[in-house]
Formats: structure tokens, sequence, C-alpha cells
């Protein structure tokens, strides 16, 4: 028994909820139904990572060795200096730190770590691509981030013998672009007047085949990519001892431990934060305020439209499989998503700061108090609701995030350049 002298001491320092978390014998802290909640969300939980029927390549050992090349290679860019991983830094859980990418030019949307991101059916804030592979391409060509243009890029791999060697052993055959009068030196679909007449004087054959292979690099980026999973966190320690009966509350602070009780119940966090990696990977109108500068966005509600008219979704030439597709098939759209955004992964969330689609919070303390309030939206409909939580409570919620970052399950060598 404690003395009532420790035991103010003791409510002080952690809040009430957390010093009577820390003082319940361990088969009294979680109830049967909040430890299924728990199990949801524990690694120990992930299913082996599925496969993409419209990538033959995405778990091919040798996709991955070129794709990681690529993704370190700052000649993917219109000025030599910007590579994938210049917002995607793995020392960063491939995040850049940064309110929004900084490519060729400042972009307007954060960016979205890489860790994890195969399990999503949608790529980029407003799921605007329907793979990694078709997500890889967008970058390559946006004249804000890498500013390059497909026929340069598919060039690069026909001249570079290391390149060259690499991806037919992996795709077969590049196109002749060696030779001038059927491809230019720069042309795309995308790219300024010059590019684009360029492209439009190409035969259909050859700009299939310029096509298939950009689709190809970006295939062989996501094969690499795939290798990037999250590791079990301290949260996962904790979470893995107590579903097995054991007495875990020795591995996090009561704190964390209440914490952990609000996030899967008063907070409801788990709405749209659940499953091991703490994301339902869908599309949610939260009145978060658009960057200093920016205009509303419309979130999801642009997004679908883009993917459904993507040449590289699923569905597209490009694709190694029509028969499923699911996803894009019966992708929604409507009111409903105007303004919507992807909830992010929480997985090593204290390391991926600032947050938000356009980077507008800076803090972890600053997401939870948006979330109490629940600020009106600008746009669409808002579906979070005021959590009153005490400043106490918010601390807890706090201390529980923090036990969520831990190393990467993945070979050190897809997270170094290679030699």
């Amino acid at each position: 028994m404690l003395r009532p002298a420790l035991v103010l001491v003791s409510v002080a320092a952690l809040g009430l909820g957390a010093w009577w978390m820390a003082q319940l014998p361990p088969e009294e802290q979680f109830s049967a139904e909040e430890k299924v909640l728990v199990r949801s969300l524990w690694i120990g939980n992930l299913a082996a990572l599925a496969r993409d029927p419209s990538n033959r390549v995405a778990d091919d050992d040798e996709a991955a060795q070129l794709g990681r090349r690529l993704f370190f290679d700052r000649r993917l860019s219109a000025n030599g200096g910007v590579s994938c991983a210049t917002c995607h830094k793995p020392e960063r859980y491939f995040t850049d730190g940064l309110p929004t990418g900084q490519g060729l030019r400042t972009g307007e949307r954060n960016t979205m770590g890489l860790v994890g991101a195969a399990r999503s059916p949608w790529q980029f804030w407003d799921g605007r691509k329907d793979s990694q592979w078709s997500q890889a391409l967008s970058p390559l060509e946006s004249t804000v981030e890498h500013g390059a243009n497909r026929m340069e890029l598919v060039r690069l791999l026909s001249e570079d013998m290391a390149y060259r060697t690499a991806y037919q052993a992996v795709f077969g055959e590049l196109p002749p672009v060696g030779d001038p009068e059927r491809f230019p030196p720069q042309a795309s679909p995308l790219g300024n007047e010059e590019q684009r007449t360029a492209w439009e004087g190409m035969s259909t054959a050859d700009q299939h085949a310029v096509n298939q292979a950009f689709a190809n690099l970006g295939k062989a980026l996501a094969a690499y990519q795939r290798k990037l999973e999250p590791g079990p966190a301290p949260f996962d320690e904790f979470a893995g001892a107590m579903l097995a009966g054991e007495d875990a509350r020795a591995l996090l602070s009561g704190a964390a431990q209440a914490g952990l009780k609000l996030f899967i119940g008063k907070a409801s966090c788990v709405h749209c934060h659940n499953g091991p990696l703490l994301s339902n990977n869908e599309f949610h109108n939260t009145g978060v305020l658009p960057a200093v500068g920016q205009l509303p966005g419309l979130g999801r509600a642009q997004g679908v439209r883009e993917a459904i008219e993507d040449p590289f979704n699923c569905l597209g030439a490009y694709s190694d499989d029509h028969n499923g597709c699911a996803e894009l098939r019966y992708a929604k759209s409507g009111d409903d998503v105007i303004g919507a955004w992807r909830a992010p992964s929480l997985r090593n969330v204290t390391e991926t700061a600032p947050y938000m689609h356009a980077g507008q919070i800076t803090t972890l303390r600053e997401v939870l108090e948006h979330y109490n309030r629940a600020d009106l939206a600008l746009v669409g409909h808002n579906e979070a609701k005021p959590l009153s939580l005490t400043r106490a409570e918010l601390r807890m919620l706090e201390a529980f995030l923090n036990t969520l970052t831990g190393p990467l399950s993945a070979d050190p060598r897809w997270l170094t350049p290679p030699n």
C-alpha cells in the first residue's frame, strides 16, 4: 500500500488514470473486448504482404535490386540533383521532415512515408494512384519533383550498361531508343510543348513501347519499396506479452497504458487508425485547415477521378493482370469524400513530423488538440467530433503514441544506396 504522500506525487506525475492503471493487477487492466482490439493493432497480427497481380515482378529480388539503384539515382531528374531518396530519406523512415516535399521546387503535399505503403490499395494523400508502381511514375515527370520525361528515362535505362543488363534480365528487351528518327531525345505526353510535340510525332506502337518500359521502371521501384516493412515497437512488446497472459506492466509506462485504453475507447482513434499498421487506408475529412497560401483541396473527390482516368492503373494496358482491380472497379466518389484525405499509418509517428496532408501541424500534441476540438471543415463533411478529453488524458494519449516507433523490419542493405 502506497503512503498518501507518495500517492499524491504519483497522481500528479502520471495523471489519475495512468496512476490507477499502474495499480491494477494484470488481469484487470484490459477487458476481454479491449484485448480483442489490442490484438488487432499488434504487429504480430500483421498478415504476409499480399501479392500485387498488376506487377508480375513485385516480389522478384532482381527487380528489387534494380529498383534500389533507381531509387537512389539522381540522374532520374531534370537537373541531376533529385532522387526518390531526396524526399524519402531512409534515416527518417522514408519521409523528409518538411511540411511539404522539396524537389525541383516546393510541392503542396507532405511527403508520405514508404514503410508499409505496399499494403495500401491507394497511394498519395488523395489516392490518385492505385498501385505503388503507378505512384512511382508520377513524381518522375512532375515539374515540381523530378522534372524528367519518360523518353529520357527510358534512354537512361538503355544507355547505362548496368541498367540495361539488369532491366533486360527482369523485363526483356528495351525499345530501340538509339534510333532518333523514331525516338526523339526527349518526349512525353505530360512534358512541355516541345516534348509533347515530339511525343505526338511518334507512332502509336513506339509510344506504347516507351510507355511499357516506363511502367517497368515503376514496377522495379515498387519491388524495392515492398521491402520496407515496419518492425515491432515497444507497444508490440507490451501487447504480445499481455496477450500471452504475462505480466506486461513493466513494458509500458502507466501513462502509455492509459493512453492505449483511450486510443481504443473514449478517443475512438481506432475508427480510422486500426489494424497492425494503425490505418484503415480510407479517406476522411477531419476539418484540417489548408496550409497558409493554399486553397482547400478536394482531396479524395478529385483523387478518385484521376485514379480512374490514369493510363497506368490496374485496368490499363500496362497492368500485368486485370482480373482483380476490385478497389478501382468499385472506387467510391461523391460529396462525402470532398476534402477527405487518406489516414496515414501511425507506425513510427514520432519520427514523421510534421503532420497532415500539407504538413500544417507541427507536433503530436497539436494534432491531438485539433481532434479534441474537432474544428469545422471548410469543404465537405467533417467526420471528426469533439473528444472532450482532459489535459491529462491528452498527455496519456500522446504517451501511447510515443510507443509506436520501432526499427524497420528490413534487411539493412535495402536502407542504403548501392555501391
